[in-house]
């Protein structure tokens, strides 16, 4: 089995369990469990190759991966009473997701197009996208809104694996970089707040106030 194949099974097994783990905080049944796993683990993999055109999609041509997210989702149904710190813990995973899916995000995409630029898109792709619907299927706050690093942590990874890559270094030493990248980004991230500088209006009347001005204008 070839390294980036079990980074493949790694990332669906984390992902699937950070989305079972989601279930538990809603205090949801066994199937809203399988559910919540499957759809965290597969949803960014199943985009990434929809965007790529390879169809059927990789858990379609391979069950195993259905099963993985089936087995945790069953093992955090079980277990996850257990666990006080549950968030905690689903964000970590979810940093270890991440890092792991980012690289094989990038090689499917580097594979597919030998675009560098695909491959980093296709890497922070597969890496959030799972993300992104957990929390929405969950009704709490998008990653997409949160201040710290999460989406930046991916494409990161992803691009430092590209770019180890095209110097030719071995296949384990550029999925280490990258993976090493984007854990280090997103776990700082969650340990000490890292974030990037956000947007803020110049001084003076706020741009919605801006706005209303020039529609009572052109009402006039």
């Amino acid at each position: 089995m070839s390294l980036l194949m079990i980074l493949d099974y790694a990332g669906v097994a984390l992902f699937a369990a950070t989305g079972a783990l989601a279930a538990s905080r809603k205090q949801l049944d066994l199937i809203g469990f399988l559910f919540f796993a499957a759809v965290t683990g597969l949803g960014g993999g199943t985009v990434r190759d929809l965007v790529l055109g390879r169809t059927p999609v990789f858990w379609v041509l391979d069950p195993t991966y259905i099963l993985i997210c089936v087995t945790a989702g069953a093992f955090v149904f079980l277990t996850a009473h257990r666990v006080e710190w549950r968030y905690r813990l689903l964000i970590w995973l979810d940093a270890i997701g991440i890092s792991a899916y980012s690289v094989l995000g990038a090689a499917k995409g580097l594979a597919v197009t030998g675009s560098p630029t695909i491959a980093i898109v296709t890497g922070g792709l597969t890496a959030t996208f799972g993300g992104i619907l957990r929390d929405l299927l969950a009704n709490e706050a998008s990653v997409l809104l949160r201040p710290e690093i999460y989406i930046t942590a991916a494409l990161a990874g992803a691009g430092a694996f590209t770019a180890a890559n095209a110097l030719d270094l071995p296949v384990y030493a550029s999925s280490c970089i990258g993976a090493g990248v984007a854990f280090a980004l997103r776990g700082g991230a969650i340990h000490y707040g890292w974030t990037l500088p956000r947007y803020k209006p110049r001084p003076g009347r706020h741009p919605d106030e801006a706005m209303k001005g020039r529609k009572r204008k052109k009402g006039r």
